[in-house]
């Protein structure tokens, strides 16, 4: 089992390492290439490993996932050769970090428990949008504007509800964002390095699998492997109950969890904008008290 397992992490590297050499041109990477026709995209494998200062035969045992022990110092190498940006220059090196250790079993997926002084913060942050997700996305808690944001999620039953899932998936989101296209890259970017430092994790395996199953766009960005695309500092919204609103978007590690993110969007006091999330918040339906979707977790604040 473990050997199966270090395999398995060895394969992520693999990938990783392929997918940043077939994107990066030759020209990008400082070579000078002849006027022939190049059959393979990107930087060939010999050329990489030229760049590396490493030897083909090594860097191809990177690539089959076959050595899950580069030193640092080939790592460096690796990344500069591939003109990486620190971020993926970190991904790299958590990759390897994971490959080069012996996990028994699959990671069992973190707990969607939510604190209760985190939905008192979400309460307090009314009428702008928040809540709670996890690190695949998954909305734990929220409050009334969080939820009906996202214009038709709610919709969907506690449990379903998922951000990535709400992109690809749900028939409003393409009306919703102007910008879907960088909204959708920036959404698997982040999918995809957290999935690389946990790839056999079930809550983003099973993700992952029915989004690959279901949109041919998500199977599309996910082949690139990218793991950079900060979100914008402001996200515009065609919202079917408010119109269009351009607001500021935050989100927040919760320290002490398993990777939770609380997500705030704000307008400035007397806007139309934060006039539009005033109505967006008492509009927005309430659910009962007694109502506990979910699994106790991804509740409504107003459900007790």
């Amino acid at each position: 089992m473990a050997s199966t397992s270090a395999h398995s992490e060895g394969a992520e590297l693999g990938r990783y390492l392929r997918a940043r050499r077939t994107q990066t041109s030759p020209a990008h990477a400082g070579l000078t290439v002849g006027t022939g026709i190049r059959r393979t995209p990107g930087l060939r494998r010999e050329e990489l490993a030229t760049l590396a200062g490493i030897s083909i035969d090594y860097y191809v045992r990177l690539e089959r996932g076959k050595e899950t022990r580069p030193s640092p110092a080939v790592l460096d190498s690796l990344a500069r050769a591939l003109r990486m940006d620190d971020q993926e220059h970190q991904h790299l090196r958590e990759l390897a970090a994971r490959a080069a250790r012996y996990a028994s079993e699959p990671p069992p997926a973190p707990a969607r428990t939510v604190r209760p002084h985190l939905r008192l913060l979400l309460e307090s942050l009314r009428p702008n949008p928040a809540y709670v997700i996890s690190r695949s996305m998954d909305l734990l808690a929220w409050n009334p504007g969080g939820l009906a944001l996202y214009a038709g999620l709610d919709d969907w039953p506690a449990k379903h509800r998922n951000l990535a899932r709400y992109l690809f998936l749900h028939p409003a989101a393409r009306d919703l964002f102007p910008d879907w296209d960088r909204q959708i890259t920036g959404c698997v970017a982040r999918l995809r390095a957290v999935a690389g430092t946990a790839p056999d994790a079930p809550d983003l395996t099973n993700l992952v699998g029915e989004l690959l199953l279901k949109s041919p766009d998500f199977a599309g960005l996910w082949e690139r492997y990218e793991v950079t695309g900060r979100k914008p500092a402001h996200k515009t919204f065609q919202h079917p109950q408010v119109g269009t609103i351009t607001l500021t978007a935050q989100s927040l590690h919760v320290e002490g969890t398993p990777g939770q993110r609380i997500g705030v969007y704000t307008a400035e006091p007397g806007s139309p904008a934060h006039d539009a999330l005033l109505l967006l918040d008492m509009s927005a339906p309430q659910p009962p008290r007694s109502s506990r979707p979910a699994e106790d977790t991804g509740r409504s604040l107003h459900s007790g």
